[in-house]
């Protein structure tokens, strides 16, 4: 008995710094990856309380080797968006102006039952309240809300703004963010035009986003300086 107490503490500690090495995502929303470690641990933890004549060691090894594969194959997905995209997919448009797209829905399979979960969730009842719906990475929804009916101060003050797109991530990391430059009206040209404002290089942007009412915002990576700048609009 003392032997499985003792069992059960080490791989208990042991499972609590190998998520904290995973990074505190992995204990709420997880990625396919990610997912797969978790059950992966808990499986191999399992086997070595269930069975004690099976040495430690046999364990310990095991879960290191598992996380230290996440922990390389998290840094493979934040340098490469082709690989990135292979593991995690990317953020599906599924609501757009109130109008379902049902091939996206489709693709995802999606019913209708658990768009509409996901739509109380957010405290939302009518899907023509809907700007933009998407469906991130992770399987959540997050709903960006046409500007009457969004909650902020605008109604309080009596100002009525058109509904506008939410910011474009252009650039990130780097790379030309593709899926979202189709939806953009502006086409790469202009993007480019953009940054030969400032004299900057594409590779040497962290982000970049552009917004109709708030205009351009640009993030360098650290190593070209970590500046920021903010361009009108029109630029």
């Amino acid at each position: 008995m003392l032997i499985i107490i003792v069992r059960s503490v080490v791989l208990y500690l042991l499972i609590v710094v190998a998520l904290r090495l995973m990074g505190k995502k992995q204990l709420a929303q997880l990625q396919p990856s990610e997912l797969v470690t978790t059950i992966l641990v808990s499986n191999i933890a399992t086997l070595s309380l269930e069975d004690s004549s099976v040495p430690m060691i046999y364990g310990i090894v095991p879960i290191f080797m598992i996380v230290c594969l996440d922990v390389f194959t998290s840094y493979i997905l934040l340098k490469s968006p082709g690989v990135r995209r292979i593991f995690t997919g990317t953020p599906q448009i599924i609501i757009s102006d109130g109008v379902i797209d049902q091939r996206v829905m489709k693709n995802l399979r999606y019913s209708i039952d658990e768009l509409n979960e996901s739509m109380r969730e957010a405290m939302i009842f009518d899907i023509t309240e809907v700007q933009y719906a998407i469906v991130e990475t992770t399987g959540k929804i997050n709903f960006y809300q046409k500007s009457k009916y969004r909650t902020v101060q605008n109604g309080d003050m009596n100002i009525t703004l058109p509904n506008s797109d939410p910011p474009y991530l252009l650039i990130k990391d780097g790379q030309i963010n593709r899926p979202v430059l189709s939806r953009w009206d502006g086409g790469e040209e202009r993007l480019l035009r953009i940054l030969s404002l400032k004299g900057l290089k594409q590779s040497d942007v962290f982000m970049l986003t552009f917004d109709k009412n708030n205009g351009i915002h640009i993030v360098m990576k650290e190593k070209a300086g970590g500046k920021v700048y903010d361009l009108p609009s029109d630029a």
